[in-house]
């Protein structure tokens, strides 16, 4: 009897014991013999010239050791590229520490290293800094103004990006001639990812290996290598990147940070080990923050609801910097390409920009555009399903795709999916629970109950070919993975994926031990460390699963393979004729004849004189993985109850159902947690959180108690159903489910809360959608 396979199956997080009972090992817990303390001189300005930055005071300072500026350590830029000619992308340098100019409060311009954290604390206090202040661009509409002051001199009209990817033929016929166009013009508030853990950093230099030894908390470890060795002007092999166990990341550091360079710098400078953890103030202020866009769509309609054409400008605000790896062309990049999401939509036209502001630089954030793009599609409908007269879920099921494969007008082809399935499903649970009965009973006693839904795909398994759309210098895709089996028959497992709280040393041990018919403790991995690990572009965009199980998958394959080889070689079998279930390889037609692992094991690496001369010593595998497709496409609809209190505006999400459609679920648990947390955050985008700036770029959320994060009060139960249409292009049929939850929730709360105020005749279209502006929109009412 064959054994009951793990994928599939929710089986308990291996993390947890290790991190519930406080032996998780994180960057903040390193502690070196003579380890020193950094901290960032940062700018308090948003725009100037540095006139000079004297730090002779701060040497001065009881327990200080260094200070060092940008002149004092030498270090090379970090530039991000895309190939793309000038009149569509302008590279700009992003000095480790500011040179000539600052950009944004909070930019660092010196690095001070210290006994401790509380010395080094007085050594910044002490340093001097004076500016030639320049005018502030704080906003798109001074960045875009003509004559407006020049964050980068050589990004002319402060862009960064400007493309124009897609443009359908007699557009603009279609939009003269269509029975209906409705508008929408949509903002979202500028976000901060608020990893648990802040960004941080221990360096030093190993003598004996001759390699400066960096542990940093990044997505993207391998990236951060080569970045390092190039800025140190040191070989790659001298350089060693580890990742410790990471308190969350959502994007934010999946990107090369300024700060762990400079550590490193001052690590090798001084050949003493240096720590750097990143304060909350710094994360809240000047860390990489996420969101700030200007959609401004149209589409037009049939008499019937059917889409005819969507025609789009969007503005993305990417503060002072490109950054690395992806560039200020990551968010309108992503937009321009997927907006049409899950709908037929015949012609489409799209202009989109980055722009650059003085504000700290922008990275990715759990979902890259798709929460904008989503939001402002599904606006379209709910606004074209008033003007028709139809109900909101109606005219969505007559524009999504129902046929697959379908090529769409942005030139992608959709794998299968359930589109409409789960659109129904979800509109069918809210109904099953009473809500709309529960909404007429509401407003008959005057109170404000809505209902909203989004419908949307979250497309997952970004391949080299996807990437390179794109045109980056650095094409991120591929995965690779080693398995290798030791005499005692147990695995080890390594991955180019990088998790700060996904459980791939669940999901991915749930794969191999399938895979070799193994026990899953028996199975370990290996992540997060460039000296163990071959090569990988970390974890984003929902790719462990999809691409970095793949690989993982495939190279237990080959060393399921070699154990049937060396079994079958000593039977004088077949390989075919061997089958491996619980740690035995077995003979198909005589299962009482078998060899546990441990004894395969013991021939193929203490009696190797046994083994055929076509088979090497040793059990071991790596495999590749990539997709030379579009990738593939997860789905969901989530539907929304809320209720707005008249008399302090606020929103109360009564009830929150996803129906949501990841291929195979590798542990049903883990997607679920995904599910939730992603909901979350989108919830905090869509009601709460939000940075913002003076008029001379001063940020106003530098701590908590101005930057509004949402508690586990305002987070409301989550009924969630899976669906499951297996991938064709990944090797476990699954498809990616880490940014679903947030691509969803702003739609879908929006569209509630619209729903909610339909009595008053007022629309709300921009994120966060706060207290005030639903109590104006209700006070309307009150008084009409």
């Amino acid at each position: 009897m064959s054994r009951k396979k793990l994928v599939g199956t929710s089986v308990a997080r291996r993390e947890d014991p290790r991190l519930l009972s406080g032996r998780g090992r994180f960057v903040d817990d390193i502690a070196l013999p003579g380890m020193l303390h950094a901290q960032f001189v940062r700018s308090t300005v948003a725009h100037g010239e540095i006139a000079s930055v004297d730090l002779s005071a701060v040497r001065e300072v009881p327990g200080v050791v260094a200070a060092f500026t940008a002149d004092d350590l030498e270090l090379g830029d970090i530039t991000a590229q895309l190939g793309r000619p000038l009149t569509e992308f302008v590279p700009t340098a992003m000095p480790v520490l500011a040179r000539d100019k600052v950009r944004y409060v909070g930019e660092p311009l010196a690095i001070v290293v210290a006994r401790d954290a509380y010395a080094v604390e007085d050594g910044l206090e002490a340093a001097r800094v004076t500016y030639t202040t320049l005018p502030p661009v704080v906003s798109e509409e001074v960045a875009l103004a003509p004559g407006a002051p020049l964050v980068h001199a050589e990004a002319v009209d402060n862009t960064l990006v400007d493309v124009s990817l897609f443009a359908t033929d007699g557009i603009d016929e279609i939009f003269a001639s269509a029975p209906y166009v409705v508008h929408v013009e949509t903002r979202t508030g500028r976000q901060n990812a608020l990893p648990l853990e802040t960004r941080g950093a221990v360096a030093h230099w190993d003598d004996r290996e001759e390699q400066l030894v960096l542990h940093t908390c990044t997505q993207i470890p391998h990236q951060v290598r080569t970045v390092a060795a190039r800025s140190l002007r040191l070989d790659e092999r001298a350089v060693r990147v580890v990742v410790p166990d990471m308190g969350g990341g959502f994007g934010q550091k999946c990107v090369v940070g300024r700060e762990e360079i400079a550590a490193a710098a001052a690590a090798l400078r001084l050949r003493r080990p240096v720590k750097w953890i990143e304060d909350r103030k710094d994360a809240l202020s000047a860390s990489f923050l996420a969101r700030e866009q200007h959609y401004q769509v149209r589409a037009a309609f049939d008499a019937d609801g059917r889409i005819l054409g969507l025609d789009a400008d969007v503005v993305c605000d990417m503060g002072a910097y490109s950054c690395y790896p992806f560039t200020a062309g990551i968010e309108p990049l992503m937009a321009s390409a997927e907006m049409p999401g899950v709908y037929k939509v015949p012609a489409y036209r799209v202009r989109g920009r980055a722009i650059t502001t003085n504000k700290a630089p922008t990275g990715p954030y759990r979902g890259v555009s798709r929460p904008q793009y989503v939001m402002v599609v599904e606006r379209l409908f709910e606004r074209a399903a008033r003007e028709l007269g139809l109900d909101a879920v109606e005219i969505r099921r007559r524009n999504v795709i129902t046929d697959f494969p379908y090529t769409g007008v942005n030139n992608i082809t959709y794998d299968p999916g359930s589109y409409l399935e789960s659109l129904n499903l979800c509109e069918q649970l809210v109904k099953d629970e009473g809500w709309y009965g529960k909404q007429a009973a509401a407003r008959a006693e005057g109170r404000h109950i809505g209902i909203g839904y989004s419908c949307f795909s979250e497309r997952t398994g970004y391949g080299s070919t996807a990437f390179a759309q794109r045109k980056m210098q650095v094409v991120p895709g591929f995965d690779i993975s080693e398995v290798r089996m030791d005499t005692s028959g147990a695995v080890t497992v390594t991955t180019g994926t990088m998790s700060h709280g996904q459980s791939h040393e669940t999901t991915m041990a749930q794969i191999v031990a399938d895979e070799l018919g193994l026990d899953i403790a028996k199975v370990r991995l290996h992540q997060g460390d460039t000296d163990r690990i071959t090569y990988g572009f970390g974890t984003f965009a929902s790719r462990s699963i999809t691409i970095g199980g793949s690989a993982v998958r495939l190279a237990a394959k080959k060393l399921g393979e070699k154990l049937r080889a060396i079994a079958a070689a000593r039977w004088d079998i077949d390989p075919d004729d061997v089958e491996l279930t619980d740690g035995v390889a077995r003979r198909r037609d005589e299962p009482s004849v078998a060899l546990t692992y441990e004894e395969i094991a013991d021939i193929a690496y203490l009696r190797a004189h046994l083994l055929p001369k076509d088979i090497e010593p040793g059990l071991m595998a790596a495999a590749t993985f990539d997709v030379f497709n579009d990738g593939t496409f997860s789905n969901a609809t989530h539907g929304v109850v809320v209720e707005l209190h008249e008399g302090t505006g606020q929103v109360e999400i009564l009830r929150y159902v996803c129906v949501e459609d990841c291929g195979v679920a590798i542990n049903p648990q883990v997607v679920e947690g995904q599910c939730r947390g992603g909901i979350a955050q989108g919830i905090a985008g869509a009601l709460f959180e939000q940075v913002t700036y003076d008029d001379q770029g001063e940020p106003s959320a530098t701590s908590f108690m101005d930057y509004k994060v949402p508690t586990a009060h305002e987070i409301p139960d989550v009924l969630i159903h899976h669906l499951e249409t297996p991938s064709a292009f990944t090797e476990t049929g699954a498809k990616g489910a880490g940014e679903g939850g947030t691509i969803g929730a702003p739609a879908a709360v929006l569209n509630a809360v619209n729903d909610a105020l339909r009595v008053t005749g007022v629309e709300l279209d921009n994120t966060p959608i706060t207290p005030e502006t639903v109590h104006r929109a209700l006070h309307l009412e009150a008084t009409s």
